[in-house]
């Protein structure tokens, strides 16, 4: 069996299309297409990967059942070497939405390997909820994660959760970084930051820097009001009567904002 012959078997016995194989092994559609036709032959590396998505010997793939047919020669002793082949497992449901399949499952314990589906899990994992080594999708978990909601070591989307963690609405994480809420041990945010260190027109921490409003043990602030913990607790006023003190000093300050800081300064 030739090899165009044994590549078509295989890929049809997968029940996979010229351009899916194409995609997994990271060539275009009119390279599988000239393969299967005769008119050209992969070089060795795209030949190993495709013989470790398929599962078989490169000697199966390239020369077919065939091989097995040759007759063995006599030999006095038998050397058996065994050559990793890696870990691979995919799965891919029958059931699509939009053109994409509803789960795409896709994992290998070398190299990159892409999963795209509406639940997604891979190596690398795009989908409305994609999980994986690294992940886009609406909700993305994964240790490089990027989503309207991402959580992962580094993550990045509206909202976003992590060792580092960078969101546009809120961000919660060891460094925070957003446009709007951020919560960490480092905050850094335009609008309301609370943390070990945080700065943002509205800041409550350890140590505060707020340009409108900074609560904290040491508090800072540009033009607004900065009040440390010691100064608050001089006051003798009950949370109540301290809400209303404080809107009195930033009477542009949200309410609810004003509430988070106190909470989060322990009052």
């Amino acid at each position: 069996m030739e090899f165009r012959e044994r590549l078509y078997q295989l890929r049809r016995e997968r029940g996979i299309s010229q351009e899916e194989l194409a995609n997994t092994v990271g060539v275009s559609r009119q390279a599988v297409q000239k393969w299967e036709a005769g008119a050209s032959t992969p070089d060795l590396g795209n030949l190993s990967a495709l013989a470790d998505y398929f599962s078989v010997t490169l000697d199966d793939l390239v020369r077919g059942a065939e091989a097995s047919a040759a007759p063995e020669a006599p030999v006095q002793q038998t050397v058996i070497q065994n050559y990793y082949q890696g870990l691979h497992y995919e799965y891919r449901s029958k059931r699509t939405l939009w053109g994409l399949p509803l789960v795409h499952i896709h994992l290998q314990d070398r190299g990159l390997c892409r999963a795209r589906g509406i639940i997604a899990i891979g190596n690398v994992a795009t989908g409305l909820v994609a999980i994986g080594g690294f992940s886009a999708g609406l909700v993305s978990v994964g240790a490089f994660s990027a989503g309207l909601l991402a959580l992962g070591a580094l993550a990045v989307g509206a909202a976003a959760a992590g060792g580092l963690a960078v969101g546009l609405l809120a961000a919660l994480g060891g460094c925070a970084f957003s446009l709007g809420l951020s919560f960490g041990g480092c905050a850094i945010s335009r609008f309301l930051a609370v943390g070990g260190a945080a700065i943002g027109q509205y800041a409550a921490g350890g140590a505060a820097y707020g340009s409108l409003l900074a609560i904290g043990q040491d508090a800072g602030s540009g033009s607004g009001l900065a009040i440390t913990l010691e100064q608050l607790n001089t006051l003798h006023l009950s949370p109540a009567e301290l809400l209303s003190w404080l809107q009195a000093q930033a009477p542009e300050a949200p309410r609810w904002a004003l509430r988070l800081l106190l909470a989060a300064a322990g009052r």
